[in-house]
């Protein structure tokens, strides 16, 4: 599903990345550790799309992702990737069910298609009776699950969490860690998470860490 070929990257003069090799399988929760600064969220960056390596390649289920230009793997990211971020990234002007509805808007789809199944995502996550409430009006745990209905908006092969569980409490960490097994098990994505949690690491299929730029 994934494969990722000697990946560097540089900032300046300070190399972050010193020839990463990866492989992840269809279907397998993989937990990226490390201390910071070792490159973990660089990584998951351009894994995703989002940063550019400075030399070496990820493939995505057979597609050279760097290969393509901007516009194309702007629509591939939006198609294929879900993102979860350790600060939800939710727009504050607009609702919970406007928030998920973000990706299929950007692709154009028509509304009738695309709100039917941000609703049933929202109420799937729990989320039924605030899917018309904004961010400011739910919980840390709330607005993660909106953040979580998102990413599978899509229905993407690949969903990737920064630090997914860094802004959440004992519970809602609980929660978010029982979603995301949840996720692999009712819609078959393959999850890759950077985390210093230690007990949403030992719920991923196998952890790898990075140190000095590369995986030990």
């Amino acid at each position: 599903m994934i494969q990722v070929q000697n990946i560097h990257k540089s900032f300046g003069d300070l190399e972050v990345l010193k020839g990463v090799n990866l492989e992840v399988q269809k279907g397998e929760i993989v937990a990226i550790v490390g201390k910071s600064g070792a490159g973990k969220t660089t990584l998951l960056q351009i894994i995703g799309t989002l940063d550019r390596p400075t030399a070496g390649k990820v493939l995505i289920d057979g597609t050279d992702v760097f290969a393509l230009n901007d516009t194309q793997l702007a629509a591939f990211r939006n198609r294929h990737i879900g993102f979860i971020f350790q600060f939800h990234q939710l727009l504050p002007e607009f609702t919970a069910l406007e928030n998920v509805c973000i990706p299929a808007m950007i692709a154009r789809l028509k509304e009738a298609d695309y709100k039917p199944r941000a609703e049933q995502l929202l109420r799937e996550l729990g989320l039924a009776e605030r899917m018309h409430h904004k961010p400011n009006e739910l919980s840390g745990g709330e607005k993660q699950r909106v953040a979580a209905a998102r990413a599978l908006m899509m229905q993407p092969t690949i969903i990737l969490a920064d630090e997914p569980t860094g802004s959440l409490d004992t519970q809602n960490k609980k929660e978010l860690s029982d979603l995301l097994l949840h996720l692999r098990q009712q819609y078959g994505q393959t999850i890759l998470l950077v985390t210093h949690d230690k007990e949403l690491a030992a719920l991923a299929d196998r952890t790898i860490e990075i140190k000095d730029g590369v995986i030990e």
